[in-house]
């Protein structure tokens, strides 16, 4: 795993070469092996790299790397898994120059240079962010893998003359490009504010933004002057979806028996690694099945990691520990204190480079962090939730919605009139006696939230919207924001796909699932120099998982119902078996204790109203609920601050 960056601009005699280097040395975390640049001052563009080393140690990985022919120049961030079949296709093809190394990098670079650089990326199988300079077209493209795992940034800096493109594996690189001073974009926090996360393609800064996953940007220097790109789609998720719904495989044994072969493939090439790998477990569905085969195609222990917390509520450490015995790996159990746990929050800012406010942001950093140690890329289990029907809100999101749609609109708008008839604090007394006498803990927060949901009973883009918006009153919250849309407002993604649950998981995997938990997991990794790979993230398992009827994904009421079939050839149900919960920590009960004077410090009216960004009344009126234990306002607490202090560390 790498870190690249570049930048075009007017021809210059200046030396670009240092420039992009500064940008590249801001990404040591991402690649601290080695370094290198390439420029080109005739035409004005500059890539520069940090590489940690994966495949082919030797210096003929280097990069950026040219092409035999020396039409192409690449930086490149990722792993291409099926690399040596691409060169036993270049070889059968007519390729007969002799290779220089093993590197992936390579392998693209002559893909490119057969198949032009469209048909190379849909040929691979893979995870990667790269740039690409054509010395003939003299034309620059940017493009991002299938889902999203890793990271790309473009943008505008400087106007007229000086305007250049930049872009980056990350934001902390496009701001050493010199002059750079991009306005933090109001409509960009607003969208923060309510997904905790900011969604592509837009960035914190105006005039920056994310490539979208699935993307190719091209790019000319005569368009310096419009700030003009071309993006056009490689590969679709909304169009797999639809294709695979309009040709499901119906014989369930056919389908798991396809599903556990692809699974087992996907699996069998990202163990491919010159340098020592391992995988994180949580003891739960989706990695301990990447575990499972990793365990079967290994003839020694597989090291696993898992984080354990001292609190036991927060505690699942056990679970995995149970799952590594039973499958005799390696187990790496990392024991974590409060306190441990909580000094992480200063190196949150510079970690996540913009503002993130996932809270297993804390948990993910440990392990990965813990992880490293011993290995250089780990495998994880991330996005069974999104391919497989793993959420929470898959099954009872759809009950409401179904339940509430037999009666006209104006009745689940009367049911949230008559659940607000109770205080909160009613509603969490009465949930104290209720339920046999075994209690429903804080009852109001759940009915409050069901009375938010029943407002948008029959409107399925707007009900999702309401399930994933932390701060709904978000117009009140962040001065002069506006709208803008995001994919969650494309209609045509779900035209024609009927099954809530289906529609939730596709808005999932477009958003939250790149944007949150890609996201959270390759900062966190790669703030510690760590390589993560997400087998259930190879394409060909996400074009067969949407070719599976909803009922082999949740059944009687049970999520990921053919990985847990699967799964079962393995471990034994019972080690498996339990309600689903978060990678989660006690952040409310922190932010009320130890973390009480540090907060308010953030959240102080004068500090707020000098940024002049969010409205300070409205954020000390929930801060004062929060406290009072009025209301569980964890989540929007913790965007506030997460903004001021990525804020304080960026002014």
């Amino acid at each position: 795993m790498c870190g690249l960056v570049g930048f075009l601009r007017r021809a210059s005699s200046d030396d670009l070469e240092a420039h992009v280097l500064r940008m590249a040395d801001r990404l040591y975390h991402r690649g601290p092996n080695d370094r290198g640049a390439w420029a080109d001052s005739s035409v004005g563009v500059a890539f520069g790299f940090r590489r940690l080393s994966i495949v082919d140690l030797s210096p003929a990985g280097h990069q950026p790397m040219s092409s035999a022919c020396g039409r192409y120049v690449l930086v490149f961030n990722g792993e291409i898994y099926n690399h040596t079949a691409l060169r036993t296709e270049l070889a059968a093809a007519g390729l007969v120059r002799p290779w220089r190394g093993h590197s992936d990098t390579e392998t693209l670079l002559e893909a490119f240079t057969k198949w032009g650089i469209r048909a190379s990326l849909v040929r691979a199988v893979g995870m990667f962010a790269l740039a690409v300079w054509d010395k003939v077209e003299r034309c620059l493209t940017l493009a991002r893998d299938r889902f999203g795992e890793k990271p790309l940034y473009y943008g505008w800096v400087g106007i007229g003359a000086e305007r250049a493109l930049v872009f980056g594996s990350e934001l902390k690189a496009l701001r050493t490009y010199p002059g750079f001073s991009n306005p933090i974009s109001r409509d960009a926090l607003a969208l923060y504010m309510q997904r905790c996360y900011v969604p592509a393609p837009y960035s914190i800064y105006e005039r920056v933004f994310k490539l979208s996953p699935g993307c190719l940007l091209t790019f000319h220097p005569v368009d310096l002057q419009t700030e003009t790109v071309s993006i056009e789609t490689y590969w679709s998720l909304a169009e797999v979806a639809h294709r695979g719904l309009a040709d499901p495989i119906r014989d369930v044994h056919e389908a798991l028996s396809a599903l556990e072969s692809t699974v087992h493939d996907a699996v069998a090439l990202q163990r491919v690694a010159d340098v020592p790998l391992g995988a994180f477990l949580s003891g739960g569905v989706d990695s301990s099945l990447v575990v499972a085969l990793m365990q079967a195609q290994s003839t020694r222990p597989v090291q696993t990691f898992t984080v354990g917390f001292e609190e036991a509520g927060f505690d699942e450490s056990t679970y995995a520990s149970a799952v590594a015995k039973h499958l005799g790996t390696e187990h790496h159990l990392v024991w974590t204190t409060s306190a441990e746990a909580r000094a992480v929050i200063p190196c949150l800012p510079d970690l996540y480079d913009e503002p993130f406010a996932d809270s297993s942001q804390i948990p993910t950093y440990l392990v990965c962090k813990a992880a490293r140690e011993h290995v250089t890329v780990a495998l994880t289990g991330d996005a069974g939730d999104e391919m497989f029907g793993g959420y929470n809100r898959y099954i009872w999101g759809s009950r409401i919605s179904r339940w509430f749609n037999r009666f006209p609109p104006a009745g689940a708008r009367f049911a949230a009139e008559l659940i607000h008839l109770l205080s909160i604090q009613s509603w969490n007394s009465l949930g104290e006696v209720c339920a046999s006498n075994n209690g429903v803990a804080r009852l109001g927060e759940k009915a409050y939230k069901l009375a938010e949901r029943l407002q948008h009973v029959g409107e399925p883009s707007a009900f999702y919207r309401s399930l994933v918006t932390e701060w709904s009153d978000w117009r009140n919250l962040v001065i002069g924001a506006g709208w803008v849309p995001t994919v969650l407002e494309d209609s045509n993604l779900v035209r024609g796909i009927h099954a809530i649950e289906h529609r939730m998981m596709i808005w999932d995997a477009l958003t939250y699932l790149p944007d949150d938990i890609l996201a959270k997991v390759d900062r966190a990794a790669m703030g510690v120099s760590l390589e993560t790979r997400v087998p259930l993230l190879d394409h060909r398992i996400a074009e067969l998982a949407w070719r599976l009827p909803l009922s082999a994904k949740i059944r009687n009421g049970q999520s990921k119902w053919a990985l847990r079939q699967i799964l079962g050839r393995y471990v034994p149900s019972e080690l498996i078996e339990r309600p689903k919960s978060g990678f989660s920590i006690p952040l409310g009960d922190w932010l009320r204790g130890p973390l009480r004077d540090w907060a308010t410090s953030l959240l102080e009216d004068s500090r707020i109203e000098k940024h002049g960004y969010l409205n300070a009344k409205l954020v000390q009126e929930t801060w004062k609920q929060h406290l009072s234990f009025n209301r569980d306002w964890t989540s929007r607490i913790w965007t506030v601050l997460m903004f001021e202090a990525w804020l304080e560390a960026n002014s």
